[in-house]
């Protein structure tokens, strides 16, 4: 009976969520369109190494372009569909991407370099724009679980996504799997401009023209938050890395799919539990935590089964500490600039993937592989304490403004 309550307790806030009108389509569409988004980067390794005969190296150069075009051109995508609206952007970007990856499979690399940094810069947003439409159909009390939920989502797609593809081009080819990718990408644009969410909230002002300076929201505290999301996923991308190169000195290179499975699992569950629970976490507090977590895995052993356990703290924070910064962001941004707010998100999380990995690549090929988890963690562990006084300026004047003006003084009369 008492674990009958427990449950029911624990599931309130994601039903309560679930029952706002559209929530659930627009995360079902979040998956499916995730999936071949993420199957990007392993498809078009294989392509660069197996189909024109590159090295590694030039492989990641390609991803690379890609990332710094969709740093670059998220914001100004979001800034868009703050001033023209949802669909206008979806067609370009849909366009954009079908050119892309009906092109690509043709493409020497010389042009194969520009081409993926232009298709970058006009990559479609799904994920920025699912993260604005939640904030818009999801009132500021909800929104915990609700990107708890999309933070899950991602997980999800993550792990098919990758595997998929990797599928695809060892049973057919990696050219091929180019063409079902670009094709995926594509209807994934298709349905979302068919679903249309909101992004705007019922009360919030609809598409304008007229721009809000960044001086009145790029606050302190928007960047403070920006820097946490950049920090929390180059630590993510410094521990995948890791995570291979122990395996591989050890010998044991073919549970890398097991341990990464599992430190996904781990993410899901905890991403549960930060929508499940009451109470407000901060942004910061939890990548600080995923942070410290992530330095001493390198230090719970070589076997496969120990790294399993050693990833499992730092893992159950990965889901909630996103959930957390989309959730700031969403609040600290007017409406009116929210696409761009979730545009500099995505980027700021982009980068961190993009610098973390190669940043511990560079320390294990130096020193040893556990040192891959020690940096990367330790650099989260610095932005946190840089960022620390911005959330305790903060919350000093949150505690002013609560308490008010004290009272005047009593004046004796004469």
């Amino acid at each position: 009976m008492c674990a009958e309550v427990r449950t029911d307790v624990n599931m309130k806030p994601y039903r309560e969520a679930l029952a706002l009108p559209g929530l659930r389509s627009l995360l079902l569409v979040a998956v499916l369109a995730r999936v071949p988004l993420t199957a990007t980067g392993v498809t078009l390794t294989f392509y660069v190494v197996e189909d024109l005969g590159r090295g590694y190296g030039a492989a990641g150069l390609v991803g690379a372009a890609i990332t710094v075009g969709a740093a670059i051109g998220g914001p100004l995508l979001g800034r868009l569909v703050d001033r023209r609206g949802l669909r206008p952007v979806l067609v370009l970007t849909a366009v954009a991407e079908a050119v892309f990856w009906s092109t690509a499979p043709m493409l020497p690399y010389p042009l194969l370099l520009p081409a993926a940094f232009l298709a970058g810069s006009l990559a479609l947003p799904i994920f920025s724009v699912i993260r604005q439409s939640i904030a818009a159909m999801v009132p500021v009390e909800r929104r915990r679980p609700a990107y708890a939920l999309d933070s899950m989502s991602v997980e999800l797609s993550f792990m098919v996504g990758p595997a998929l593809a990797t599928a695809s081009v060892t049973a057919i080819s990696a050219r091929t799997t180019l063409y079902l990718v670009g094709a995926g990408i594509v209807a994934a644009g298709v349905g979302l401009w068919l679903l249309n969410p909101p992004v705007r909230g019922a009360g919030e002002p609809v598409a304008t023209r007229r721009r809000v300076p960044r001086r009145e929201w790029l606050t302190p505290r928007l960047l403070a938050v920006l820097a946490v999301s950049t920090a929390c996923t180059l630590v993510l991308g410094g521990t995948d890395v890791a995570v291979i190169a122990v395996l591989r000195e050890s010998g044991e290179v073919g549970w890398t799919g097991v341990v990464l499975a599992m430190w996904a699992v781990a993410s899901l569950v905890g991403g549960f539990a930060y929508g499940a629970v009451r109470r407000s976490f901060s942004p910061l507090a939890l990548m600080a935590a995923l942070s410290l977590c992530t330095i001493p895995v390198g230090l719970g052993g070589s076997h496969w089964w120990l790294l399993c356990l050693a990833l499992i703290p730092a893992g159950a924070l990965c889901a909630p500490t996103i959930a957390a910064t989309s959730d700031a962001v969403s609040r600290l941004a007017p409406p009116e600039a929210r696409g761009e707010a979730m545009g500099l998100h995505g980027s700021a999380i982009t980068v961190g993937i993009a610098v973390g990995a190669p940043l511990a690549g560079a320390v294990i090929d130096a020193h040893a592989p556990l040192w891959g988890f020690a940096v990367t963690g330790a650099i989260g562990v610095v932005v946190a304490l840089l960022v620390l006084p911005v959330e305790l300026r903060h919350r000093r004047t949150a505690a002013i403004l609560t308490a008010g003006p004290p009272e005047p003084a009593l004046t004796p009369v004469p």
